[in-house]
C-alpha cells in the first residue's frame, strides 16, 4: 500500500476552499488540479463535490503515491488517477478541462511554473473556463502582513527562485494567455483565493474587482 502523505496546511484550508469551489466552479465536468501534493484536497473536494470528477496531479513520486493511498482510502468513484505533470514541461497530459486548481503551488516554484501553469491553462480550458489559484500573495509591491513577510523570507532562504508572488505580476501573465481576474477573495490566514476566467473580456464581474 503507498504511503499517505499529510499536510497540516490542507487540513485547515479544504473546508474554506471547498466553499469557495461550489461557488464559482460548473456542477459538473473535470477539474485538473496542479500540484496536488498529498492528495487530501483531491478528497475532500471530490467528496464535497460529487458531480465533479477531480483529475490529481504532481511531478513528485511521493506525492503520486500518497495521491493513491488517500484516494484509495476514500473509496470515491469520480477521482482520477494521478497524473504525472509538470507545469513546465507543456502540452500536458489532458486534452481539455472545466476547470484547473492550483493551491498553494506558484510561491513553492520557480516563476517559470507560474508562466507554465497559464499556458497549459491557455491550452485545455474553454471559453470560460475556471482557473483558481489559493495561497499568499504580495499586493502593490508590499507583503500584506509580517507572518507572511517572513514566510516569504524562508521560502527564498530554502530556493532562490522560490517566493511570495504579486498579485499585480500574476494577473498581467494570467492576461497575457487569455486569462482574466473574475474574482479576488480574502481566505483565512493571510491567503487569498483568485479566480481567472479564459475569455470574456470586459464582463461586468471583472470590472468588479478590486486589487
Amino acid at each position: 500500500m503507498p504511503e499517505a502523505l499529510f499536510s497540516p496546511a490542507a487540513a485547515r484550508n479544504a473546508a474554506p476552499i471547498a466553499e469557495v469551489l461550489k461557488r464559482v466552479l460548473s456542477p459538473i465536468g473535470l477539474v485538473l488540479e496542479i500540484a496536488s501534493g498529498s492528495g487530501e484536497h483531491a478528497v475532500h473536494f471530490a467528496r464535497a463535490l460529487p458531480m465533479l470528477v477531480w483529475q490529481p496531479s504532481d511531478p513528485d513520486e511521493a506525492a503520486l503515491r500518497s495521491i493513491v493511498a488517500h484516494a484509495s482510502a476514500a473509496g470515491l468513484a469520480n477521482i482520477r488517477s494521478p497524473l504525472a505533470i509538470d507545469a513546465i514541461r507543456q502540452p500536458w497530459p489532458v486534452a481539455q478541462a472545466d476547470a484547473i486548481v492550483a493551491i498553494n503551488m506558484i510561491h513553492i516554484a520557480p516563476w517559470d511554473a507560474t508562466i507554465g501553469l497559464m499556458v497549459g491553462a491557455e491550452a485545455t480550458l474553454a471559453e470560460g473556463g475556471v482557473l483558481y489559484l489559493y495561497g499568499p500573495f504580495r499586493e502593490k509591491g508590499a507583503h500584506t502582513t509580517s507572518s507572511n513577510a517572513a514566510f516569504d523570507d524562508s521560502l527564498r532562504a530554502r530556493n532562490a527562485s522560490w517566493g511570495i508572488r504579486d498579485t499585480e505580476a500574476v494577473v498581467a501573465a494570467a492576461k497575457a494567455y487569455d486569462l482574466h481576474l473574475a474574482e479576488r477573495i480574502t481566505m483565512p490566514a493571510n491567503n487569498l483565493s483568485l479566480i481567472f476566467r479564459r475569455g470574456r473580456r470586459g464582463s461586468a464581474v471583472d470590472r468588479e474587482v478590486t486589487l
